[in-house]
C-alpha cells in the first residue's frame, strides 16, 4: 500500500440519531481513511430467516464513497439471532461448563454446527452481493476474534473421536498407550465406548481436545475466506482480528484457543486486536508484543490494526500525547494502519462504557482530536512509513501445546491452574519477552515447529514444557550448527501427547545444555547465587548481590530445578538456599558451534532482564539500542527498511517527562523535516517519539 490506513469501526445500526453524513465528514477532518463495517450485526441485516435489510449497510457505504473513505466489510457471524437459536437450539454450544447453554452474550454458538453454517453462509452471501462490488471497499474481515468457545457439543466430540481414530490409525491400544489411558480405568477398548471428553482427568487427553479444537477454529476461518473470495476482487484482501489472551484484563499473551501460526494461514492481510493499559502504566509493552506476534504469523508481513482502544474502558483515557505515542507504536512494529474500536461511544448494552474516538454526546473532543494530528501526519508523509521490514536477530519460540499442557499440570503444583492460581505458561513468556523488550532486543516469535531457525542468532524457548522429538532434534541441530539458545525451567518434560519422557531431563538435550536434574519444588524461599562470569549480575541490575549464600541475591519463583552440570559446563549461578546449594541454576554450555543456556527457575523481571542481557552481549548481538535502554530506560528503539528501501528508526519515549539521548543515527526526522546527525544530543518529550528516515 502507498498510505497508511487510518479509521475506526462504524454502526450506523446503533446511532441514535440519522447523522451518518456528520459523521463522516468528522472522519474526513480528523483525517481518517478507512472505516469497518457490519462485523456485528447479523439480526438487524436478516431481522427473519430469509428475510434482508441492507439498509444501514449502503447508508455507510454510500456515506464513505462520498467522503472519499475506503471500507472494510465484516461479515456478521459471530453474535447470532435470536431467531436462529428459536429455530435451531443446537447452534449453541455445549461448553465444557454447562449442558444448558442460554442466549444473549456473543460468541456462543458451536462453529461446526450445520444449521449455524446453513445460515452463516446465507448472510454472507447476500452481504457480499450487496458490498463486493463497490470501489471503495478494499478488503473484508471474517467472523470476529474467532475462538472454538469452549464448545464440546455431542456434534464436536464425535468429530474429536473420527479425528483420534484418523491419528492413531484406528489403533485403541496405541491411543491408550500414547495417552496413558490405564490410569484410574480410563482406557477406552471400544470406540463406540468413548466417554465425554468434558469429565476427563487426563491431561494428555484433554490437551488434545483443545489441540482440535483449536483446528476447527482453522477449519471455520478457512471456510468462511473461501466464500468471500468468491466474491472478492484480486485488489481486495481477506482478512481477520486475531487476539490475545487477556488474563490481567488486557491483550497479554498467546491466544489458549487459536493456533495464529496455522489460522493465518486463511487469510491474506493478519490483522489484529491490541489492548493495553494507557495514562501511567503505558509501557508500549502489549502493543509491541502484539505486533511482534502478528507479523510473525505471516513470515514478517505487515499487518492491520483492526482494533485498538481510543478512550476505551475506565482508567484507559490517554493522557495528552498518549493516543498519538499509542498510534505510532503501532507502525514501529509492521502495522499498516490502526483502526479504533471505535467511532462513537454506545448509548446502550453491553459495552456502553467501552468509548470510542467521540464520546456519549457524540461531539469532538480532545481524543479525536489528538487522533487528527496522527492522521494529518501520515497523511503527509504517506510512504515513508509503509512497507516496513525487519530482520531481527532474535527469536522467541512459542507453543500452544505448552500452554495447554500447564494448564494441566501447573507450574507450582503439578495439578490443573483451574483449581489454584498459578504462574501462567503466558506469565513466564511476557517475563522474557518484556525484558527483551526493555533491553531494545527487538525479536521475532516463531512456532515450536518452525523449519528454519538458523536464520536466527538467537532463539529463546520460555516454558516449552510439551516438545515432539522432531523439535528437540531441531534445537539440538540449532545449538550445534552455531546458535545461541536460551531455555528456561520445564523444557522438553513431556512428547506432544504430554507425557512425560522418561530418560533425563530435559529430553535428548542434556549434553546440549551439559546439564541434567531428576528432582524440582517450590522455591521455599532459595534465592539466586550469580558466580563465575555473571558474579555481581544481580547487584549491577540493582537487585541485590546474589554473589554467595546470605548475600540476599534475587528471589527464586515458582519452581525451581535442581540442575547437576556436567564437568566443563559453567555455572552462572546457582541456589542460596541451606539444602539446594549445590545445585545449579543457571548454566551455559558450548556444543558445536552454538552455546546452550539453561534457567533451572523463574526470578524477578529485573534479575530476567539483565540475564538475558548479559546473553546477549556475550553472544556478540549487543548493539546501540541496548545502549539506549542502559542510558534512557522509558525509551524504546524499533527499527526497520521501508518501502522505499531507506532504514527507519523509531525512539519512542514512555514517559511524562522529556529525555535526552546521543542520537546514534543520521537521517531526516520525519515529523518536523530536520536534518540530524550521528552523535547529535536531541530531547524527545514527553510521550513523545522521533521518527528518523535514514
Amino acid at each position: 500500500m502507498d498510505r497508511v490506513l487510518f479509521g475506526a469501526a462504524y454502526y450506523d445500526e446503533y446511532l441514535p440519531t440519522d447523522r451518518v453524513t456528520t459523521d463522516t465528514a468528522m472522519m474526513r477532518a480528523a483525517h481518517l481513511n478507512v472505516i469497518r463495517i457490519a462485523e456485528s450485526t447479523w439480526s438487524t441485516l436478516e431481522p427473519r430467516p430469509g428475510v434482508f435489510d441492507l439498509t444501514h449497510v449502503d447508508r455507510a457505504l454510500d456515506a464513505a464513497e462520498a467522503a472519499g473513505i475506503s471500507v472494510v466489510v465484516g461479515t456478521p457471524t459471530y453474535a447470532v439471532p435470536a431467531w436462529l437459536v428459536a429455530e435451531h437450539p443446537g447452534v449453541l454450544a455445549v461448553t465444557d461448563r454447562t449442558d444448558a447453554p442460554r442466549y444473549g452474550a456473543r460468541q456462543i454458538m458451536d462453529l461446526t454446527h450445520p444449521a449455524f453454517r446453513l445460515h452463516g453462509e446465507r448472510v454472507i452471501r447476500r452481504l457480499l452481493e450487496r458490498s463486493a462490488h463497490r470501489e471503495h471497499v478494499i478488503g473484508f474481515q471474517v467472523d470476529n476474534e474467532t475462538k472454538y468457545y469452549d464448545a464440546a457439543s455431542p456434534g464436536v466430540q464425535r468429530g474429536f473421536v473420527r479425528h483420534l481414530r484418523e491419528l492413531f490409525d484406528g489403533d485403541l491400544d496405541a491411543l491408550n498407550a500414547a495417552y496413558g489411558l490405564d490410569y484410574w480405568s480410563n482406557r477406552v477398548d471400544a470406540w463406540e465406548d468413548f466417554p465425554d471428553v468434558r469429565g476427563t482427568i487426563n491431561g494428555s487427553l484433554g490437551a488434545a481436545f483443545d489441540r482440535y479444537r483449536r483446528g476447527l477454529v482453522e477449519e471455520y476461518l478457512g471456510w468462511q475466506a473461501a466464500l468471500v473470495r468468491e466474491y472478492a476482487r484480486e485488489d481486495q484482501f481477506v482478512t481477520h482480528n486475531f487476539d490475545f489472551d487477556w488474563a490481567p484484563g488486557w491483550s497479554y499473551g498467546l491466544q489458549p484457543s487459536v493456533d495464529h501460526f496455522r489460522a493465518a494461514r486463511a487469510v491474506d492481510l493478519a490483522g489484529v486486536d491490541i489492548y493495553h493499559p494507557t495514562q501511567s502504566r503505558l509501557t508500549g509493552k502489549e502493543i509491541a508484543f502484539g505486533g511482534d506476534m502478528t507479523r510473525s504469523i505471516k513470515g514478517g508481513a505487515n499487518y492491520l490494526v483492526l482494533e485498538t482502544q481510543a478512550q476505551g474502558q475506565m482508567g484507559w483515557l490517554p493522557y495528552p500525547g498518549q493516543l498519538r505515542l499509542q498510534a505510532w507504536s503501532h507502525l514501529a512494529s509492521g502495522a499498516l494502519g490502526v483502526m479504533y474500536w471505535h467511532w462513537h461511544s454506545i448509548h446502550h448494552s453491553f459495552e456502553t462504557y467501552w468509548k470510542g474516538l467521540l464520546s456519549h454526546d457524540l461531539e469532538t473532543n480532545p481524543t479525536l482530536e489528538e487522533a487528527g494530528v496522527f492522521g494529518a501526519e501520515v497523511e503527509r508523509l504517506g510512504a515513508a512509513l509503509t512497507g516496513l521490514r525487519k530482520q531481527n536477530r532474535v527469536a522467541v519460540m512459542v507453543s500452544n501445546e505448552a500452554l495447554t499442557a500447564l494448564r494441566w499440570f501447573a507450574l507450582e503444583t503439578g495439578f490443573p491452574a483451574a483449581l489454584a492460581r498459578s504462574v501462567s505458561y503466558n506469565d513466564v513468556l511476557r517475563r522474557v519477552y518484556d525484558a527483551l523488550f526493555e533491553l531494545n532486543v527487538e525479536v521475532d516469535l516463531v512456532p515450536f515447529d518452525d523449519p528454519d531457525l538458523g536464520r536466527y542468532a538467537m532463539v529463546v524457548a520460555p516454558v516449552l514444557y510439551s516438545a515432539p522429538e522432531a523439535t528437540v532434534q531441531a534445537l539440538r541441530a540449532y545449538v550445534e550448527g552455531g546458535g545461541h539458545l536460551v531455555a528456561t525451567l520445564r523444557t522438553a518434560v513431556a512428547d506432544e501427547h504430554v507425557k512425560v519422557w522418561h530418560d533425563r531431563a530435559p529430553h535428548g538435550l542434556t549434553d546440549v545444555f551439559g546439564a541434567t536434574y531428576n528432582q524440582f519444588s517450590t522455591p521455599d524461599g532459595a534465592r539466586l547465587a550469580f558466580r563465575g562470569a555473571f558474579a555481581g549480575l544481580a547487584e549491577r541490575s540493582g537487585t541485590g548481590s546474589g554473589d554467595g549464600p546470605g548475600d540476599e541475591g534475587p528471589a527464586a519463583e515458582a519452581l525451581l530445578e535442581l540442575l547437576v552440570p556436567d564437568a566443563g559446563t559453567e555455572v552462572l549461578a546457582g541456589y542460596d538456599h541451606p539444602a539446594w546449594s549445590s545445585y545449579a541454576a543457571l548454566t551455559r554450555n558450548r556444543f558445536g558451534a552454538g552455546t546452550a543456556t539453561y534457567l533451572a527457575t523463574l526470578t524477578d523481571a529485573a534479575t530476567t532482564r539483565a540475564v538475558l542481557g548479559a546473553l546477549v552481549r556475550d553472544a556478540g548481538l549487543w548493539d546501540w539500542p541496548q545502549d539506549v535502554a542502559a542510558a534512557t530506560p522509558t525509551v524504546a528503539v524499533r527499527r526497520g527498511t521501508n518501502g522505499r528501501g531507506r532504514a527507519l528508526t523509531y525512539l519512542l519515549n514512555y514517559s511524562a517527562g522529556p529525555v535526552t539521548l546521543t542520537l546514534p543515527v543520521a537521517g531526516r526526522s520525519l515529523l518536523d523535516d530536520r536534518t540530524l546527525t550521528a552523535g547529535q544530543d536531541v530531547t524527545i518529550g514527553g510521550w513523545d517519539l522521533l521518527v528518523v528516515e535514514g
